[in-house]
């Protein structure tokens, strides 16, 4: 009997409970109502001119690597007044002195706001203009004039924030580093961190006044917006102006259609230069498109690092093996590749062969040594990863195209056409990011464009960490002798970049040449284009750099090759970059006597 009194009690005093709860929980709602009934009231207000408006939060900055501002959101000020919001008595008491106010502060006179204040007040305007783009000093100026010190509810001061976004390197690398714009979709590292840097809307309320314009009804946020958070990127702004200048100069000279030029920090990965520049209709190159990440393209030469890879992998030669390229020219079912040296290399070793980029020596190689099994040789590039993109944040990246035995387009000279660079196609970024695995012991690492998102007082709140894609991409063994190759491509006499050799600064790449938006007449190439590339990285010896240039289209009457056209942008960006980093000479006893 006891135990049912107990559950008895029990119920009793959880429906007490239960309606204390809910009765407090209406006597609030009934208090806030009241309340906001009452300011309704007291400001003349319909419950049906009355809603809530998101406002737009501050998205957050956008810095380089040393912390220098790249993107900045800057925010401008647009005062409205509603002329029947003061008493007669505060307005009659006010204006003159508002009026002298406004033109000490703006460019108009006194008697131009003298008028259009008394002409707002007799009209009824409940949203006069006073002054747009206000910075926050002309702001707070501003709100210490007569009438406009009371404020929203005595004194009819409407304030209205925009924000503008700014960047502070001009068109430098407009394509990489993006935009926003409200309504237009974002691009770049705008749109690929655009989750950080947006932050979070908030919540104002709004009065409907006359011509369907809205005022905010109180000074306060019913929910504060929340400020994004900061980008650090990856680049180096001084390197980012080399690459930029050096790019833009040769497109000049050589009147090319558009190029690229990527500097990447080889053990890291960290994209520390990138410039895209396209002409326009008047002559000018600009940030057309993001050619680096978005535009593929048929490499010729630069891709027989990988197939020279391949083929020593596979075992299939050494590259102290013979090879006879004869007079330049080898014929496969009736169509020809040839060498642009026209008198041909004769008996050369694979090394030297790769070494004066010998299209016949290449797809000799190829040919006869897959023409049985394809596949294998297919197999050995998708295991370097060349058929993957690298998926970076930035949209726009292609797949790579590397075609394989089964497809359907597939034909008996899609093989040795590969050999050399044709029928394969890669974007700049994912060319570069195999050469930077060389230069780096074989470590292929994903390329970064930031390294970290920061909240108020630069606390970090997310490390963008190196990523690798493939511990290593070939043997130890055949890594050095490929490395040893890209050395004499330029420190050698006949290496097809000998011209860009530099005593100061060592570097190791390869060049590229190939055709592009040509017509057939038959077999034969007519009206032919070129693609001038050149890809490596310095010093050779302890890499710490890798680039690649790209430059679509050159005056073919000024030169087209690789090693003309691509390479002495990458050379004189190198020279820049090693110039950032003192040298030390070490200079005898002797060396200082015979100076004096």
């Amino acid at each position: 009997m006891d135990r049912g009194k107990s559950k008895i009690v029990n119920r009793m005093n959880f429906i007490f409970f239960f309606f204390l709860l809910f009765s407090v929980f209406l006597i609030s709602k009934i208090f806030y109502i009241q309340n906001f009934d009452s300011e309704v009231e007291g400001n003349n207000i319909s419950l049906e001119t009355i809603k809530n408006v998101e406002v737009e939060s501050s998205r957050g900055n956008i810095y380089s690597s040393d912390g220098d501002l790249i993107v900045s959101t800057v925010s401008k000020f647009e005062i409205r007044w509603d002329s029947q919001v003061a008493s007669e008595k505060i307005f009659q008491s006010n204006k003159v002195k508002l009026a002298q106010e406004l033109s000490n502060l703006l460019s108009e006179s006194t008697d131009y706001f003298t008028d259009i204040i008394n002409n707002a007040r007799k009209n009824n305007n409940r949203y006069l203009l006073i002054a747009k783009d206000l910075d926050i000093n002309q702001l707070n100026a501003l709100k210490t004039f007569p009438m406009f010190n009371l404020g929203i509810y005595r004194g009819g001061l409407i304030i209205k924030e925009n924000h503008l976004r700014k960047s502070h390197l001009g068109k430098i690398a407009e394509r990489t580093i993006g935009s926003f714009k409200k309504g237009i979709k974002e691009v770049g590292l705008e749109q690929a961190y655009s989750q950080y840097l947006g932050g979070k809307n908030g919540v104002r309320r709004m009065q409907k006044i006359a011509n369907g314009q809205w005022k905010p009804l109180k000074t306060e946020y019913e929910i504060e917006p929340k400020e994004g958070y900061d980008l650090h990127t990856t680049i180096d702004l001084k390197i980012q102006e080399f690459a930029h200048n050096e790019l833009l100069s040769q497109l000049e000279k050589f009147e090319a259609d558009h190029g690229t030029a990527i500097i990447m920090e080889t053990n890291t990965g960290n994209i520390l230069g990138i410039s895209n520049l396209g002409i326009n209709s008047e002559g000018n190159y600009y940030e057309r498109l993001n050619y680096a990440i978005g535009e593929k393209y048929e490499p010729g030469s630069i891709f027989k690092l990988m197939t020279l890879i391949a083929a020593l992998e596979d075992g299939i030669v050494k590259h102290t093996d013979s090879i006879d390229t004869k007079n330049g020219i080898y014929n496969i079912r009736g169509r020809e590749i040839r060498d642009s040296n026209k008198k041909g290399y004769g008996k050369i070793t694979i090394a030297k062969a790769f070494e004066v980029s010998s299209n016949t020596a290449m797809v000799r190689m190829v040919h006869e040594n897959y023409k049985s099994n394809p596949e294998r040789f297919v197999n050995r590039l998708y295991n370097m990863k060349l058929n993957n993109k690298i998926n970076t944040p930035i949209e726009g990246e292609p797949n790579p195209r590397i075609p394989y035995p089964t497809d359907e387009d597939w034909v008996n000279t899609t093989l040795p056409w590969m050999a050399y660079g044709y029928g394969v196609s890669l974007t700049p970024l994912q060319i570069l990011t195999f050469y930077n695995a060389v230069a780096n012991n074989g470590e292929m690492v994903k390329p970064k464009f930031a390294n970290k998102i920061s909240s108020i007082g630069n606390k970090p709140i997310h490390e963008i960490n190196k990523e690798i894609i493939m511990p290593s991409i070939c043997s130890k063994k055949n890594l050095d002798i490929v490395k040893q190759m890209l050395e004499n491509i330029v420190q050698k006499p006949w290496g097809t970049a000998n011209r860009i050799n530099d005593d100061y600064i060592k570097i190791a790449g390869k060049t590229g040449t190939s055709q592009t938006d040509y017509v057939k007449d038959g077999d034969k190439p007519i009206n032919v284009q070129y693609i001038a590339s050149f890809v490596g990285y310095f010093p050779s010896d302890n890499p710490k750099y890798t680039g690649i240039v790209v430059i679509h289209k050159p005056n073919k009457s000024k030169g087209y090759y690789g090693g003309t056209v691509a390479a002495p942008v990458f050379k004189r960006i190198a020279q820049k970059i090693q110039s950032l980093s003192p040298t030390i000479v070490e200079i005898n006893q002797k060396d200082i006597d015979n100076l004096f």
